[in-house]
């Protein structure tokens, strides 16, 4: 038999690696295994962080220019594309790693900047403000005066599970997910458990649905494997769409191999042949690693027919989502897999019940599934000990908004909403304070200062009205206007709803009216459209309750939460912009007044010449004026003027 050292990667990682469960391998085999983790190395390999974050920060033109610097420079290296390592408002993110040395990881790598970053990790004379941090590895020598990565305050307190591979390899390369111990789990279940020993452990676990209402997987899974039919399917759902949310994109693009293989788990514990992964087609980058996963999975025998000799077949088909937001409904998800309306059912009877194709299908979300192969490997006690009594093991959540430091987090249940804030997120940015934190996406809440002492939780976060939902959570400082952002929310969603019962349908829309009617100019109104505005204001939070207790799914139900939630903290701000027709934040357009100071204009006539409405007057280098009645507060003059003559109230 041919040694480890002479095997093929492919033949190597299956047979050598992929059948011990131990991890325990002779010399040859570990220093094999060190060479395809890139551990041992003997020429430099540069990094280039290529998920969606990264390359809207300008990832394609770093890594560009990085095959420029190696072509020109007739450097011997190996360059390989990463995900995101969760840091995003650092991205574009390039590491390098040169032989003997520990891997060093440089921050805001824009194009022009990598001749300088290249030739100072090269020449060993580090940059040190462009340096994010450092890998610590077991026999590197370590770059001085830098830290390691994982002890930075953004990654500190994180528990990284799902995403400990995040940035770290290839999402287009089987063998780096071979390699530090993927598909092993699939390998231990197929051959060692039964189907039902397989629901019992994830039952065990009490591993809850990440997808936002925290049903019990196992259970679930457990009803899909009680029901005698002769075909069942199992449908990961990845049609995230909630804005400011990016989690499911994160983890296919960080470690695409890991939810694969948690869907193949998941179909063999609930006796599927088929499988879907639904995707919206917006995530174009998600379809392109997953597609490349897909056929690596099939061309090494995890997809197919008599996976392992076990008897077990499974075919894995990618399916792309138009994009419509209720399609994250499971019924409504189903509806648009079978070629029909995305539209919610009634429910009993449920999906595990009767679903695709009228047969007991399980729905789960990339997170949930995501967390099946460390639990299959690690036995159900390892991911109870992470978590809170009724809440075990992590959470991934992507931050957003006014935060020093934004990207997706994975934390351990029990950690507060105030410890992500100051210590994960950096606080607030610009010194500015915090007024709230948003949690659950759209049909989310605004949760107040005094309340983000509340630890992160399925029964914590409920006991203040908040839902886990599908991990979104937004930052707000002093200069955001709570009134306008409940009416962007409750425009999507009235957008998004299917129309099918009328209480999110007629509701959703006269609540947005009721809040347009709020934000408008006063001038624009008849006494009539006065008098409405102030009735609908007085049955705004009534409206908001009907739709919640009538609505026929969890987008109807939840679609007056941003709503309700800011009334309750944020009342006085309705009034103000009720009664006083004002916005202290001055982000609604429509009850800014602006003014000019006629001490500090010279005249310029910049303003004059940019206004669209021909509202301000005035002669050159003599101070100009604003015709109040003509000014519809769009703001361009406030922005172009150079003096900080122009002001609003």
């Amino acid at each position: 038999m041919p040694s480890p050292t002479t095997l093929p990667a492919k033949e190597f990682l299956i047979e050598k690696v992929l059948k011990s469960y131990s991890g325990i391998f002779d010399k040859s085999t570990a220093d094999r295994l060190a060479d395809l983790r890139r551990e041992k190395i003997v020429r430099p390999v540069i990094y280039v962080g290529m998920g969606s974050c990264g390359l809207i920060a300008g990832a394609a033109q770093t890594y560009a220019a990085v095959e420029r610097h190696i072509l020109e420079n007739k450097l011997e290296v190996d360059l390989v594309r990463v995900g995101c390592n969760g840091l995003c408002s650092a991205e574009p993110v390039l590491d390098v790693q040169l032989p003997g040395k520990a891997r060093i990881s440089f921050r805001n790598a824009t194009e022009e900047k990598v001749e300088d970053l290249l030739n100072s990790a090269f020449h060993r004379t580090l940059i040190e403000d462009t340096v994010l941090g450092q890998y610590k590895v077991s026999g590197h020598e370590d770059w001085p005066n830098i830290p390691y990565v994982d002890q930075l305050p953004f990654f500190a307190r994180q528990h990284r599970n799902i995403l400990r591979h995040a940035g770290i390899f290839s999402p287009y390369s089987i063998d780096d997910y071979l390699a530090r111990g993927g598909y092993k789990s699939l390998y231990k279940t197929v051959l060692n458990y039964t189907a039902d020993k397989a629901c019992e452990i994830i039952e065990l676990s009490e591993l809850r649905g990440r997808g936002g209402g925290g049903y019990p997987t196992g259970r679930k899974w457990r009803i899909a494997f009680n029901m005698g039919s002769d075909q069942k399917y199992l449908v990961c759902n990845a049609d995230e769409s909630d804005p400011g949310a990016f989690m499911d994109r994160a983890i296919i693009e960080a470690d695409p191999h890991r939810v694969i293989e948690g869907v193949i788990i998941a179909a063999y514990a609930i006796g599927a042949n088929n499988a879907y992964i639904y995707v919206r087609s917006d995530y174009e980058q998600s379809l392109k690693i997953l597609e490349n996963a897909l056929l690596q999975a099939r061309e090494y025998g995890f997809i197919g027919e008599n996976i392992f000799g076990s008897g077990f077949n499974l075919n894995i088909l990618l399916r792309q989502g138009a994009g419509a937001f209720v399609c994250g409904e499971e019924t409504a998800l189903i509806a648009s897999l079978e070629g029909r309306r995305g539209v919610p059912q009634a429910k009993p009877p449920y999906p595990a019940e009767k679903g695709l194709f009228g047969h007991p299908t399980i729905v789960n979300n990339v997170e949930t599934l995501a967390n099946v192969p460390a639990i299959m490997e690690n036995g159900p006690q390892w991911f109870k000990t992470i978590g809170t009594k009724e809440s075990k093991g992590t959470k991934v959540f992507s931050i957003a908004g006014k935060s020093l430091h934004t990207g997706f987090i994975e934390i351990p249940m029990g950690i507060t909403i105030n410890e992500i804030v100051t210590e994960i997120a950096g606080g607030i940015k610009s010194g500015k304070a915090l007024k709230a934190v948003q949690i659950g996406g759209p049909s989310g809440v605004f949760i107040y200062p005094s309340e983000t002492g509340t630890e992160i939780g399925f029964e914590s976060l409920k006991e203040i009205g908040a839902p886990v939902g599908l991990g979104g959570f937004i930052i707000l400082d002093e200069e955001t206007c709570m009134v306008s952002l409940s009416k962007y929310f409750l425009n999507f969603l009235q957008k998004e709803s299917c129309g099918k019962c009328i209480p999110c349908r007629e509701g959703t829309k006269r609540m947005l009216e009721i809040l347009e009617g709020i934000t408008r100019r006063p001038k624009e109104e008849s006494s009539h459209e006065t008098l409405e505005r102030f009735k609908g204001v007085v049955q705004l939070e009534n409206l908001a309750e009907v739709i919640r207790d009538t609505s026929l799914c969890g987008l109807g139900q939840n679609a007056s939460n941003p709503v309700l939630s800011s009334l309750k903290w944020f009342r006085d701000e309705y009034e103000e912009h009720i009664f006083d027709r004002k916005c202290r934040a001055g982000v609604c357009h429509d009850l800014r007044t602006f003014f000019i100071d006629v001490d500090l204009c010279n005249g310029c006539n910049v303003c004059q010449k940019r206004c669209p409405e021909n509202a301000i007057i005035g002669s050159l280098k003599m101070p100009h004026f604003i015709v109040e009645s003509k000014c519809t507060g769009c703001g361009i003059c406030f922005e172009s003027c150079k003096f900080s003559a122009i002001y609003f109230k």
